[in-house]
């Protein structure tokens, strides 16, 4: 089985932002950080050389795959904001009505512009997904 690829790694999480050239980019995840933060209470740790995340859970699927992931992350990428909500979207609908403009995928929220969304809905969300233990 092939073993993942993107791992918790000691890259510094400063000179990751830094690095991003959109300074509006820049400028939205160092707020996205700075909620994450406040939500876990923990430091950020860089996960591959482009996801940043918080905190750690062991999964194991009935295949038989199984690994260590971060319970609530993000990454700046050039399309758009993403945060990893990996306890899914499914009980949080009445949150994702007041959120504002996003998209979602199975636990990726995207979102263009920190001004499309409401930043205490998303706090709330995140709040939710990190007691959720995953």
């Amino acid at each position: 089985m092939a073993e993942l690829k993107t791992k918790k790694n000691d890259a510094s999480v400063v000179a990751f932002l830094d690095s991003v050239n959109d300074e509006k980019r820049k400028k939205d995840a160092i707020a996205i950080l700075a909620i994450l933060k406040k939500v876990t209470k923990e430091e950020p740790k860089m996960w591959g050389g482009s996801l940043i995340g918080f905190g750690e859970y062991h999964y194991k699927y009935e295949s038989g795959r199984e690994g260590d992931w971060f319970r609530i992350g993000f990454s700046p990428r050039k399309q758009s904001l993403v945060l990893y909500i990996m306890s899914g979207f499914d009980k949080y609908d009445e949150l994702l009505s007041k959120l504002g403009k996003y998209k979602t995928g199975k636990a990726c929220l995207y979102i263009n512009k920190l001004e499309d969304i409401n930043l205490e809905v998303l706090l709330e969300i995140c709040k939710l997904s990190w007691k959720s233990g995953k």
